[in-house]
């Protein structure tokens, strides 16, 4: 028996993923009101009943999409923070990897969620919530990776003025390849950073 589960539980966890990327792509394209079941199944390539099965309402689908996108935001940090180097050069690593985050496919989700939202109230009520945690974990895990204390006067402004500057380079990437320019300030902010946050000190520097 469990050899003849385990199979539909696999395609039901894949259908259930099909079906939320598939709203998230819609949403973004379409916002609230466009976003229906049938539209969402329709292009997960799966049955209006096969959608309603995991999703028995539009809300539900709705909300299990946002959610899916935050969690995955939250993953991919998490990820990313893990693989960053030790030893000389971590730093300005974190700082880069900072940077660099709204250009990676979660957060490219968000984004496009984000400017749905910002013509469509009921999306946004839905969304603002869930972004404001993404926004605190994200700030919380630049603060411990950074090292710093917040205590100290401008520190807590200068983490929270370069994940604003993450948002804004990935929302530049949307329209372009974004890839030199960015590479660009990401090399000179870094710069600014250190010599915010460690008195002018690199990383190298520190030996740290």
């Amino acid at each position: 028996m469990t050899r003849v589960r385990e199979p539909q539980q696999e395609r039901s966890i894949q259908t259930r993923r099909r079906l939320l990327e598939a709203a998230v792509a819609a949403l973004g394209e379409l916002g609230w009101s466009g976003t229906t079941v049938a539209v969402v199944a329709e292009r997960a390539g799966v049955s209006r009943g096969a959608a309603q099965h995991h999703f028995p309402t539009r809300e539900d689908l709705v909300n299990a999409a946002i959610t899916y996108v935050s969690e995955a935001q939250h993953e991919d940090l998490e990820r990313r923070a893990a693989a960053l180097p030790t030893g000389p050069g971590r730093r300005r690593a974190v700082i880069e990897m900072l940077l660099n985050l709204y250009a990676q496919p979660s957060f490219v989700a968000a984004l496009h969620l984000w400017v749905a939202a910002s013509t469509d109230d009921q999306l946004a009520a839905r969304i603002k919530p869930l972004e404001r945690e993404v926004g605190r974990r994200a700030h919380v895990k630049a603060v411990e990776l950074l090292g710093v204390d917040e205590s100290r006067p401008g520190v807590r402004e200068t983490v929270q003025a370069t994940l604003d500057l993450a948002r804004g380079l990935g929302l530049a990437n949307l329209l372009t390849d974004d890839t030199a320019r960015r590479a660009r300030i990401v090399r000179q902010w870094t710069a600014m950073v250190e010599a915010e946050l460690y008195g002018g000190e690199t990383t190298e520097q520190r030996g740290k």
